[in-house]
């Protein structure tokens, strides 16, 4: 479940809808599915292994192996800490209208765009994006097993409760077919332009977290005799299943309201979304059910990236988990001041998150672990010391050695120059 809540947030059910609605729907959806299978779990394997082999977070499991890949580790310190400046943002607008739901405040008459617009120029802004930060804190301070994994159990099940009960909803209205056709049909023109490639591949890293170091982190909790397979396959699918029942939520609403298109882009959700929940009976509950929603989904990607620099202070700085807790705070609350204060800053620091960083980091954990880490130890990790059959050990090996690399070596260098 730790390892899902880390994968599943903003980028399945925020994020994952928009970039499918700018890159044709179901083109884009397939090939999102690809790209987790061939990328998503050989990597996030990968990342299990180090976790698992080394029991310490990225830093220092790189460090283990060699000098020379430290810097990876240091690379996931960097990525958590520009991440929380503008996450911690986009959580706090979850938040703030699963609040204007409950009070009628986001139904009261105004122009959604307007309340939004009010909104992110008035004080609330950073007072919704502290309390978010407040609230990841007392998580992630109470540690993994009182923190971290209560915190999954209970979140993860009401989120996929909520959000199926919301996609029967959007079923039963009136452009749910013409949703489910843009979502569900392929048009594989638009599969083998490069812009939906990249887009997949850039969206299967930000959705599940990988190289971002996080994974390396949660793993090197994992109790002894977890089969690193199967959790990698079930944290793929259900991140997977998410994103696709966040499509069948929004396509289907948006083609049953006259005006909304599916490329609307980022503001899909905040801006164009109200205006499903209107057209709806009881718009105020289906409303705060789905902003609630949303900003359960932010809190499990909050709490990974608030974890990966918590553990980095304790494990190399020898600071308790209260101290290095309270930095970690104290940086997401620099970091997203500097958001806040100017847009131009939010937006650098997700391109170069999400655009530069993080390829950049996967691109290099598939070199590490289809190069330079040893065999013998990655076979044995994966098979818990041979208790367990590896028989697609030479097929996983040939996709980080070879295929992944070059799917994301390109996405990296297009997202450079372009």
């Amino acid at each position: 479940m730790v390892a899902a809540g880390s994968a599943i947030g903003l980028g399945s059910i925020w994020r994952f809808p928009y970039i499918a609605g700018e890159n044709g729907g179901g083109a884009f959806v397939l090939l999102y599915l690809i790209c987790v299978l061939l990328l998503g779990i050989p990597v996030m394997l990968s990342e299990f292994a180090i976790g698992t082999y080394t029991r310490k977070g990225p830093v220092k499991a790189y460090a283990q192996f060699s000098k020379w890949w430290k810097p990876l580790g240091y690379n996931s310190i960097i990525v958590s800490t520009l991440i929380s400046g503008f996450y911690y943002i986009v959580a706090g607008w979850s938040l703030y209208y699963f609040v204007a739901s409950v009070n009628g405040t986001l139904y009261s008459g105004e122009e959604f765009h307007t309340i939004f617009t009010q909104f992110t120029d008035s004080w609330w802004e950073p007072f919704y994006t502290m309390l978010f930060i407040l609230t990841t804190h007392i998580v992630v301070a109470r540690g993994v097993r009182n923190g971290l994994e209560r915190t999954a159990e209970w979140v993860m099940p009401i989120l996929f409760v909520m959000l199926l009960a919301i996609a029967l909803r959007a079923a039963m209205m009136p452009g749910a077919r013409e949703g489910y056709e843009f979502f569900f049909k392929p048009d594989f023109k638009k599969a083998f332009s490069v812009q939906t490639i990249v887009s997949a591949i850039g969206q299967a890293f930000f959705s599940l977290s990988i190289g971002l170091g996080c994974l390396i982190t949660f793993s090197s909790y994992f109790k002894k005799g977890t089969n690193l397979s199967t959790t990698a396959w079930s944290a793929s699918m259900m991140t997977f299943l998410v994103a696709v029942l966040s499509g069948m939520v929004i396509f289907p609403a948006v083609f049953s309201v006259e005006g909304l298109e599916p490329t609307q882009g980022p503001t899909l959700i905040f801006e164009t979304l109200p205006f499903v929940f209107q057209s709806m009976t009881m718009p105020q509950l289906w409303s705060a059910m789905f902003f609630l929603l949303i900003a359960l989904a932010a809190l499990t990607s909050t709490i990974t990236f608030h974890e990966v620099i918590t553990e980095y202070l304790q494990e190399h700085h020898k600071l308790s988990r209260q101290v290095g807790t309270l930095i970690s705070t104290a940086i997401a609350v620099v970091a997203s001041i500097f958001c806040l204060w100017s847009g131009k800053i939010f937006d650098l620091f997700d391109m170069i998150t999400a655009d530069v960083l993080m390829p950049l980091g996967g691109l290099l954990t598939c070199l590490f672990a289809g190069w330079y880490l040893d065999k013998k130890i990655f076979r044995k990790e994966i098979s818990n010391d041979g208790t367990l059959r590896a028989p697609l050990f030479g097929v996983l090996v040939f996709l980080l050695k070879w295929v992944a690399p070059m799917l994301i070596g390109t996405t990296f260098i297009y997202n450079l120059a372009f």
